[in-house]
């Protein structure tokens, strides 16, 4: 009977369980409002660049890594436990990675506060599944993504606040006051549940899926540091991860347990609409990660005005997310989702336009354009995928997608970070010679270390102020046109290969809908 009317308390338990979810989303779009200060040698830990993506990906690859496999620990040892385990793990992470005393230090915590978020976020969605009945599953999901936006949008405020009024490791120890009261809250309201029937474990496929993408996130960096592929620091790591992501997808097939099964990817519309979260993230992320030093080293906003300046992006979302099932049930999936990978495409490629005089409400324009169009992209995608499985698998869907999204994330960062240093590096070049080759070096680096160089160098480095700023923007246009174009490919795979109705898609062989066992 409870299966069918579900738990008397399973509301109050959602609340207890989206405020759980907050830390982790919020630590993430805060972290991007303090990169400059971390870059900053005086006011942060002097980062370079590709420390800097480091620290974004160290969270990203282990989180994702992990995502399948704390989902099935927590199916066989109860999912309070591993809700509260990851709380406890995201918890002490935060506090290590807010006194870290140099970029590795902080490296390392992030990868730990992975671990403890990739312990939570899928023990969240699974009692949910556990609590609520069928015919309020998808409203409480709602909710639950809702939850998800709202702190998405209020991230780069909390984080601009913390920054002009505290020290940078204040974006981390925020998590802690939201962590304590989660757990007490979690020992109170939610109840424990497990699988009956759980997953065997995929310890090889992990191994080899988070081996690999360390491998090539590494190789993709260090050709950005060194502003070379030919390099062998380069080539050696890169091939090395394509060779074991090409072993893990090997090994993926022929197991009957698999961490990460690609036999749903023969589904055209399930490949299809995963390719489009995972594209649009990759773009989305590399354009991000460029636009908070345009933002506040450039056009020379604080923290707090550039979190700021980013509400039209986040209430674009709000405003059109909720609206967005209405477009694809009158447009159909296929139209929406092209119609605005397009204008994805075109918001990131105007960024190639700007430079240090472009007009604030230019800016705010495309970041809600941009938004509005991210909103429609994202439940057609969903619905595509949820719709290519069979029922009793919308979870391993819902968690491929996640895992994705991350990865393509995390590349993004990767690719395109490493694409605007190069170009940064080649550009600033002429304007460093005469200097020591030890400081040539630093402030060859980034943005951020030219700066660093010049407040050193007294009236002579003033000298450089203009040049970098310069240097940087051109690498900016050069970063958001590729960005652009990966988003414009994305259009035409999408427009191409995601069928139009759900009678389109083909049931991929080797997949029986009736006979696939049941996975929260």
């Amino acid at each position: 009977m409870e299966q069918q009317l579900g738990h008397p308390r399973r509301w109050q338990i959602l609340g207890v369980l989206v405020f759980s979810l907050l830390a982790v989303v919020l630590d993430n779009t805060i972290l991007n409002v303090a990169l400059k200060t971390i870059a900053d040698p005086a006011e942060g830990l002097g980062a370079s660049q590709s420390q800097l993506e480091w620290a974004i990906n160290s969270y990203t690859l282990v989180f994702a890594g992990l995502l399948f496999t704390f989902g099935v620990i927590g199916d066989r040892t109860g999912r309070r436990r591993m809700l509260m385990v990851g709380m406890v793990l995201f918890g002490l992470a935060s506090l290590a990675s807010a006194y870290a005393q140099d970029p590795m230090q902080l490296i390392v915590a992030r990868a730990f506060m992975g671990i403890g978020g990739a312990a939570i976020m899928p023990a969240t969605l699974a009692i949910i599944s556990n609590v609520f009945p069928p015919q309020e599953r998808g409203k409480a999901i709602g909710v639950w993504a809702g939850g998800v936006g709202l702190a998405v949008a209020v991230g780069p405020i909390t984080g601009g606040l913390l920054i002009e009024h505290f020290w940078w490791g204040s974006v981390f120890l925020i998590n802690l006051p939201i962590v304590l009261v989660s757990m007490v809250l979690i020992g109170l309201v939610v109840p424990e549940s497990r699988d009956p029937r759980p997953s065997r474990l995929d310890p090889v496929g992990v191994i080899l899926s988070v081996v690999g993408l360390v491998a090539l996130t590494y190789g993709i960096i260090r050709g950005g540091e060194l502003a070379t592929v030919a390099s062998a620091e380069v080539l050696i790591p890169t091939i090395l991860g394509i060779a074991v992501l090409g072993a893990f997808v090997w090994y993926e097939r022929r197991i009957d347990h698999p961490a990460f099964d690609v036999r749903y990817f023969r589904d055209p519309r399930f490949a299809t609409a995963v390719g489009m979260v995972g594209i649009v993230f990759f773009a989305m992320m590399g354009a991000m990660f460029f636009l908070v030093f345009y933002l506040q080293i450039v056009l020379g906003f604080s923290p707090l005005q550039a979190g700021a300046l980013m509400i039209p992006f986040a209430a674009a979302q709000l405003i059109f997310a909720p609206l967005s099932q209405q477009m694809a049930a009158r447009f159909g999936g296929r139209l929406t989702a092209t119609v605005s990978m397009v204008i994805v495409a075109g918001a990131l490629a105007s960024y190639a336009l700007m430079d240090q005089h472009t007009p604030i409400l230019l800016l705010e324009i495309v970041f809600f354009v941009q938004g509005a169009a991210m909103a429609n992209i994202m439940p057609p995608a969903t619905t595509a995928i949820m719709e290519a499985l069979p029922r009793e698998k919308a979870g391993v869907g819902s968690a491929m997608s996640n895992t994705v999204r991350q990865v393509a994330g995390a590349l993004g960062v990767a690719l395109l970070g490493s694409l605007l240093s190069a170009t940064y590096r080649d550009q600033i070049a002429p304007a460093l010679t005469g200097l020591p080759d030890q400081l040539r070096h630093v402030a060859g680096e980034s943005l951020t270390g030219t700066l660093g160089v010049a407040q050193g160098l007294g009236e002579r480095g003033a000298a450089l102020i203009e040049p970098a700023k310069l240097a940087f923007v051109e690498g900016m246009h050069i970063t958001a046109l590729v960005s652009a174009a990966i988003a414009l490919v994305g259009a035409l795979v999408v427009l191409r290969w995601l069928p139009g109705t759900p009678s389109e898609a083909p049931v991929p062989r080797g997949i029986d809908r009736e006979k696939e066992p049941a996975v929260v």
